[in-house]
């Protein structure tokens, strides 16, 4: 089992930043997004499925998830992270289809 601080700021800007289904989930959304409007809904949903994630390596036991602390702030958090992800998806379909 992964030891995790309870409500420590850096292992939740940690959590969110490394979560590899935000930034899948984010990059893909965003890189079909036709309009920039889209990017909050593809950082909402990378954001959810990065919550769920965690949630279930929690169940697993690979993390222990009742020792954070603050799971809203990690949600918020993955929202973050998942906006820039999927403005980075949809800038690189932009300059795809403009060369």
């Amino acid at each position: 089992m992964i030891p995790i601080n309870s409500f420590d700021p850096m292992t939740l800007v940690l959590l969110a930043a490394a979560n590899p289904a935000v930034i899948v989930v984010a990059f893909l959304m965003g890189r079909n997004a036709d309009q920039w409007q889209k990017l909050p809904i593809a950082a909402f949903a990378a954001a959810l499925s990065g919550f769920i994630l965690y949630w279930i390596g929690g169940q697993v036991g690979v993390f222990a998830i009742h020792a954070v602390g603050s799971e809203a702030a990690l949600l918020l958090l993955g929202f973050a992270f998942g906006l820039v992800w999927a403005a980075l998806g949809y800038w690189f379909s932009r300059n795809k289809t403009a060369q």
